[in-house]
């Protein structure tokens, strides 16, 4: 992580010549210039008011009490700043998304009073989650999680749980009784040795069953725990990654036995070194395979290309994606990709740290990309924050993709070298306003979207089913955040969930056209995306005021396209591949906690 340098070790331009140089590129990209670029089509909503909308933590009211431990002391280990991720799963399939929360673990200098778990939650379908972690076995206790990536990797229609963590990642399977049976040296995909982050499931061979990517991070342990900082009480400070070496992404095969094999090298996925953060999983140029982007700290980032024979191309550097505009490598760390100017081309966001900026990488569906930071409105406009985690979602259902980012500096005592700078940041949400324009709404979302909070994991998911999408987050240090969206479904909306025959369970990899009074929008079933951390599996289409769906037409990743009409709106319906949509109960929960007003 970029940042974790003291102000005299790390190289970074002074915020004055930052300023400068932005309002000059200002001048020069006018957002009337951006306009012209993008011909996506315009949904009728860009021309109506924004609706109220609320975020409300209800962390409380609903018995979430995991308290994430940083294990922090003096020594500032490097594993104490990254957080652990978050996860949404239906764990049961009784159509209610269930919550799961990556811990840390005790250390050589660090006791904690208690053991440290994991934790999974039940939703009850009342606004309440109760804690069956010690039913489920995915405590972990003594494994040092960090991520945390879902999918049903047999195929059995029930989700399985990978946590990825520092030495060794481990694979959970659902025995589908509300249990899990670790069985991580069966399937060979311990990663042994590697400090695990992010991690993804897909099907990149097509035989329909879902494949893992891992990134790992820099080589470090607490043998060479280098001191970074000024030698003065309380001024020691994590360092920055560039001490240290990096690992190398690792690539397994699911072999449809329970096992996987090790392809990283043979696919040439694992050749390069790497400092890997965040990962999405995505189709970046519209040939029905799946590609891979990673989020890499303080080193280019990366964009693997589909070849269809079990390799990929790096393509990182010519496609624009692996620096910013002007050629720096910054900290990457939360990643996702969605189409922000309507023109069925997946865009990338990637996040970083204070006085860098957050980069918006625009698809010219030639295989490069423009980083239009300035031209889409973001600019400097989080300068002074720490992106950690990020999630594109359409948090009013108008048919545009929004960004929600989440912050936390990594140094603690940040304020010793940054007087500008909190520990403590609030979120971030940048609304899309048509064709990839975005303009910063934070401050209308409510106090507890604004509360300030050391954010590491981040994920988003419609847990009670009322056709809006909520917030969680995995706060270093601190009680997690359950943000809950009222007001989203005063516009209209649709939820699909995808459930594979010929393709894998999951339907990652599908593409989803909805066409509604004309308008087209686009979506994938990818796999990774946030940082750490897995999102509600269901693909969202936000419809402004819309009334009719004119059809869905579903590529699936095996081949078979189906187009759907009469697909009813404000509705969760599920697909399943040949069959269309198929009876399956998604409860509403009715809140106990009245929503709040929210104003504009």
């Amino acid at each position: 992580m970029g940042a974790k340098l003291p102000i005299a070790k790390r190289p970074i331009l002074s915020l004055g010549i930052k300023i400068a140089a932005i309002i000059a590129l200002t001048a020069i990209f006018g957002t009337a210039t951006h306009l012209l670029l993008f011909a996506g089509q315009a949904p009728k909503s860009q021309q109506q008011a924004a609706i109220p909308v609320r975020y409300n933590d209800v962390r409380k009211e609903a018995g979430i009490t995991f308290l994430q431990d940083s294990t922090q002391t003096e020594e500032k280990y490097y594993l104490e700043t990254m957080g652990t991720g978050v996860a949404w799963l239906d764990y049961d399939q009784d159509g209610l998304m269930d919550l799961f929360f990556v811990q840390s673990a005790a250390t050589d200098i660090y006791k904690p009073p208690h053991p440290l778990r994991s934790a999974l939650y039940h939703n009850n379908g009342d606004g309440t989650f109760t804690d069956v972690t010690e039913k489920a076995g995915l405590a972990g206790e003594g494994h040092y999680g960090q991520g945390v990536a879902v999918g049903d990797f047999d195929n059995d229609g029930y989700p399985d749980i990978y946590v990825t963590g520092y030495g060794r990642g481990i694979l959970y399977h659902n025995n589908r009784d509300g249990t899990f049976a670790d069985i991580t040296a069966k399937a060979g995909v311990a990663d042994e040795g590697g400090w695990s982050t992010s991690a993804g499931w897909f099907d990149y061979d097509k035989d329909g069953w879902l494949d893992l990517v891992v990134t790992n991070y820099i080589e470090w342990s607490p043998k060479n725990n280098i001191y970074c900082g000024e030698h003065r009480p309380g001024y020691r400070s994590y360092c920055h990654p560039g001490n240290y070496k990096g690992q190398k992404t690792k690539l397994y095969h699911n072999n449809h036995d329970g096992t996987f094999a090790d392809v990283s090298d043979a696919s040439g996925v694992g050749k390069p070194e790497s400092k890997g953060m965040g990962v999405v999983l995505a189709d970046f140029n519209n040939d029905g395979w799946t590609d891979i982007a990673i989020a890499n700290d303080s080193w280019p980032n990366f964009l693997f290309l589909n070849k269809y024979d079990g390799t990929f191309q790096d393509v990182s550097f010519v496609s624009g994606m692996a620096a910013s505009e002007d050629g720096r490598y910054e900290a990457g760390m939360g990643i996702d990709a969605a189409d922000v100017d309507g023109d069925a081309w997946q865009d990338v966001y990637i996040t970083h740290l204070d006085f860098e900026l957050n980069r918006l990488y625009h698809n010219n569906h030639d295989g490069t990309f423009n980083d239009d930071t300035y031209r889409s409105g973001i600019g400097n406009k989080a300068i002074l924050l720490s992106g950690v985690s990020m999630k594109f979602l359409d948090y009013d259902n108008d048919g545009w993709p929004d960004i929600l980012q989440l912050n936390g500096a990594m140094l603690d005592n940040v304020h010793l070298y940054h007087g500008e700078v909190s520990y403590k940041e609030p979120l971030l949400m940048f609304r899309n306003v048509g064709k990839g324009q975005f303009e910063k709404v934070s401050d209308s979302l409510g106090p507890d979207f604004m509360r300030p909070i050391a954010g590491r994991g981040l994920a988003t998911a419609d847990y009670d089913n009322d056709g809006d999408i909520d917030i969680v987050t995995n706060n270093r240090g601190d009680y997690p955040s359950l943000l809950r969206n009222d007001g989203g479904n005063s516009n209209h909306w649709l939820e699909i969930l995808l459930i594979g025959t010929k393709s894998n369970r999951d339907g990652i990899g599908a593409s989803l056209k909805l066409t509604s009074e004309g308008i087209s929008h686009v979506e994938q079933a990818k796999g990774g995306m946030s940082y750490m951390s897995a999102n509600d599996p269901r693909i969202f289409f936000g419809l402004g005021k819309r009334t009719k769906i004119d059809s869905l037409e579903i590529t699936w990743p095996g081949g078979t396209v189906e187009k759907l009409t009469n697909v009813p709106i404000d509705k969760i319906s599920a697909v399943k591949e040949g069959a269309g949509i198929v009876p399956r109960s998604f409860p509403q929960i009715a809140p106990k906690i009245a929503p709040k007003t929210a104003t504009r």
